[in-house]
């Protein structure tokens, strides 16, 4: 550990000296908002950035850990949704005077959770629209809309957001899929941080298939 200082995703500025990033986690007061450990806001009020977000929809914003989220990124929730099914869009019953009822939640255009894997990076200004899901080593450029699902290990930018490229081949992204190093206790990943930051893929792919087979024999022999 660097200066002996073990790294504690349950302080809110683990940059010293510096107060305008954030550990989202424990700065989130909303149960229904989710966020694993590490991930890092380039802000201080992350829940600002989390609109239309209502109890009575029921939907989750789930984020998994080391994720790196920068500054002026907004999350859309379900709430901003309007009844699209009938000739008016209009909400008459949030206001005071109409007599229309709330329509119930069957009639309204939800479109569930609001989910991001681990390590996904997404850029300045994005917006993240109610239902999507986010893959796991995914990046978002930087004000890109993003509408849809976006695969693990992919590129995605532009408004609407497009698929670029993905980040690596199949068989290294399956590879990263099933090594899952941020759910690896903190010791084990500031040892594997050579691994992590290599850009010699070839190793990193050698190194993986190396470490995977370990571990398989070791659930065989140890049941």
């Amino acid at each position: 550990m660097r200066n002996g200082i073990k790294p504690d995703p349950n302080k809110i500025y683990p940059v010293p000296g510096f107060d305008h990033l954030t550990y989202v986690k424990p700065t989130v007061n909303n149960p229904n908002i989710i966020v694993g450990d590490f991930t890092y806001y380039g802000g201080i009020d992350f829940e600002e950035r989390v609109s239309h977000h209502y109890d009575f929809n029921g939907d989750k914003l789930i984020i998994g850990k080391f994720c790196q989220i920068a500054a002026g990124v907004n999350f859309v929730m379900n709430g901003a949704n309007h009844q699209m099914n009938a000739v008016s869009t209009f909400p008459f019953y949030i206001f005071e005077g109409w007599d229309q009822p709330i329509p119930p939640i069957s009639e309204m255009p939800l479109k569930g959770d609001t989910i991001v894997g681990n390590d996904v990076w997404i850029g300045q200004n994005a917006t993240i629209l109610p239902g999507v899901h986010i893959g796991d080593g995914a990046i978002i450029g930087l004000n890109t809309v993003v509408a849809s699902d976006v695969p693990p290990y992919t590129i995605a930018a532009g408004n609407p957001a497009r698929l670029i490229r993905k980040r690596f081949d199949d068989e290294l992204i399956a590879l990263m899929l099933q090594f899952k190093w941020w759910d690896l206790d903190i010791e084990e990943i500031n040892k594997l941080i050579p691994v992590l930051s290599c850009s010699n893929l070839e190793n990193v792919r050698t190194f993986l298939k190396e470490r995977l087979s370990k571990s398989n024999e070791s659930k065989e022999c140890f049941p």
